[in-house]
């Protein structure tokens, strides 16, 4: 079984207040957008062929990680922590405690870059969970998964339907969201830049917007520039002047709406027109890069 976990873009974040837990409440939209991870999971038996005729280029270099219980390939974007410290991996074994699993071997092709923002390894857990429910047919409905993989990571219950919603509390309350940007352009760069959430939060001081995110994002989205806004960006802009720049040189190239992504480090733009993918590539170096139509 072949899947492809997807990123998503935060569109406004308003961190709101401190929690008696230590954690923040905030509001947010998240927005799924097709920037993904190739993930592929198959048992002992179907595995008959070498790890790099899966999912893997030719030139890509294969990781290999052997348990007693799953097998575990990987290629693409480093992922920089032990397998079981992994969300995928932290999937497998949170279905393991209810459900008899047969010897698994995990392709993960990782295209999503880490500290960006887009939830890449939130989606590898909820879609590691899908699958599974999918495969062996273990009758979890989706809101059961939502349960389940909200354990994980408060914004993995999002990747489960994969639509629209309008978070709240730690970003684990979701609402769904009519709203759509389809037929936009999105341009997405992320340097080489990792921002931790501990970083992030640290330069936050708690507010209520003035305006509900909600309610902004009733404008068309060529008025979200002035009022549409990510709490995190101050903080991390002083600290990182070159992810500021990005987001500048996004405006400067016509984007309609520029933000940061989450707590960072990626900043996507909102293109009414196609850009060109040459030229933009070009004016950021050295940055992860993706163009598509949402």
């Amino acid at each position: 079984m072949i899947c492809y976990p997807n990123a998503k873009i935060n569109l406004g974040l308003n961190v709101t207040e401190r929690r008696a837990d230590g954690y923040h409440n905030l509001e947010t939209v998240f927005y799924p957008i097709p920037v993904c991870d190739i993930l592929k999971i198959e048992t002992q038996e179907e595995n008959r062929t070498e790890p790099a005729d899966h999912i893997f280029p030719e030139d890509c270099s294969v990781r290999t990680y052997r348990t007693t219980d799953y097998t575990l390939h990987t290629g693409g974007i480093t992922i920089d922590c032990p397998p079981e410290k992994n969300l995928l991996i932290k999937a497998l074994r949170a279905l393991q405690q209810d459900f008899r699993l047969p010897h698994l071997h995990i392709y993960m092709y990782k295209q999503i870059p880490s500290g960006a923002g887009l939830g890449g390894g939130s989606s590898d857990a909820a879609y590691m969970m899908t699958c599974l429910n999918r495969k062996f047919s273990l009758g979890l409905t989706d809101d059961e998964l939502e349960h389940r993989v909200s354990t994980l990571g408060a914004d993995c219950a999002f990747f489960i339907r994969n639509r629209p919603v309008f978070a709240t509390g730690i970003g684990n309350i979701l609402t769904p969201s009519n709203l759509s940007l389809s037929g936009w352009h999105l341009a997405l760069a992320k340097p080489d830049i990792f921002v931790s959430t501990k970083e992030a939060y640290a330069q936050i001081r708690p507010r209520h917007p003035h305006i509900p995110v909600t309610d902004i994002l009733r404008h068309p989205v060529e008025e979200w520039k002035d009022i549409l806004t990510n709490d995190f960006e101050e903080g991390i802009f002083a600290l990182h002047p070159d992810i500021a720049d990005i987001k500048k040189r996004m405006y400067d190239c016509g984007a309609a709406y520029a933000s940061m992504s989450g707590s960072g480090s990626s900043v996507f733009g909102l293109f009414r027109n196609e850009p060109d993918k040459e030229a933009m590539r070009k004016l950021f170096p050295g940055c992860f890069y993706y163009q598509g139509t949402i």
